[in-house]
């Protein structure tokens, strides 16, 4: 089943308290190219997250967005420190008492000191984060890729009514071939009687150059290899792997064979057909460029 390049998935998980959110964007590109804005924690795993997505996609501009939420501490981290408060006190009463100053010291005059205050360090767990980072990572690459198949359906069903038209298109090709090859030699023949009958013209010379011009209008190498080239781009589809490079180059083998066709058509018929086809086939290589 084929897949868009475009798609969206968030993925949530939590390891030993830490909280990892990560979120993926992708729309079209020729290449797998990720972008990524994670934290200053994961700095030793950025690597690893753009191998991890470039292993799930093989091709789109692709955006990683990483949020990691810290665990709440279990008390309160600043705390009072006693012997420097006391301190602290005990040196402005001296300096009150040396400038013989008798208001009291306040306890707003010890609450100017910062250092009076502790705040204990926070460890990050690194290994928890990175664990966490890869579960929410794991399941935000599953929620794109299920996107990205969903809309790999529609594209499908716009591929498949493309190449039927194409195919009926071919078809009529095939019918009218014969026909057009057979009048255009009538009319060849009925032109060039009249010479012959003045002697200008040698007979075996006429039916050569008819023969030549018949095997110039015959186009059933063309229909034939038409045919392998719609079949093979079916298979593409039904395919579990990316084929979007490979759709893409089936696009340009059919364009060629249409062209040709088209060179060998000298009647109204065949010529509409044809035009028919290009728009078919332009329309197949514009949602192509949407294929993984």
């Amino acid at each position: 089943m084929i897949a868009s390049m475009t798609g969206y998935g968030r993925g949530e998980a939590e390891v030993r308290g830490y909280e990892a959110v990560v979120e993926l964007k992708a729309v079209n590109s020729r290449y797998c190219e990720v972008s990524l804005r994670s934290p200053k924690s994961l700095n030793a795993h950025e690597a690893d997250i753009q191998r991890m997505i470039k292993q799930a996609f093989s091709r789109g501009r692709i955006s990683a967005f990483v949020q990691i939420t810290d665990p709440a501490p279990d008390e309160f981290p600043t705390r009072v420190n006693p012997k420097a408060v006391a301190a602290y006190g005990d040196l402005l009463e001296s300096v009150r008492s040396a400038a013989g100053i008798e208001e009291p010291v306040r306890l707003e005059h010890i609450l100017k000191h910062s250092d009076i205050f502790e705040t204990d360090e926070f460890e990050e767990d690194l290994e928890a984060v990175w664990e966490a980072t890869k579960q929410a990572l794991e399941a935000a690459c599953e929620g794109m890729r299920s996107m990205r198949l969903q809309e790999g359906l529609a594209l499908k069903t716009e591929l498949d009514e493309r190449l039927d038209g194409i195919e009926t298109k071919l078809r009529e090709v095939e019918r009218l071939a014969p026909q057009r090859v057979a009048s255009s030699g009538e009319r060849l023949r009925e032109r060039l009687a009249e010479i012959i009958e003045e002697g200008r013209i040698d007979a075996e010379r006429i039916e050569f150059e008819m023969a030549m011009l018949a095997d110039k209008l015959d186009v059933r190498e063309e229909v034939v290899r038409m045919d392998s080239h719609l079949g093979l781009f079916r298979e593409a589809m039904a395919s579990g792997e990316p084929v979007g490079r490979k759709m893409n180059f089936l696009s340009q083998e059919m364009n060629r064979e249409i062209n040709t066709i088209g060179s060998k058509s000298n009647d109204a018929d065949m010529a509409h057909l044809v035009v028919g086809m290009k728009e078919e086939l332009e329309k197949i290589k514009e949602q192509v460029e949407n294929v993984e």
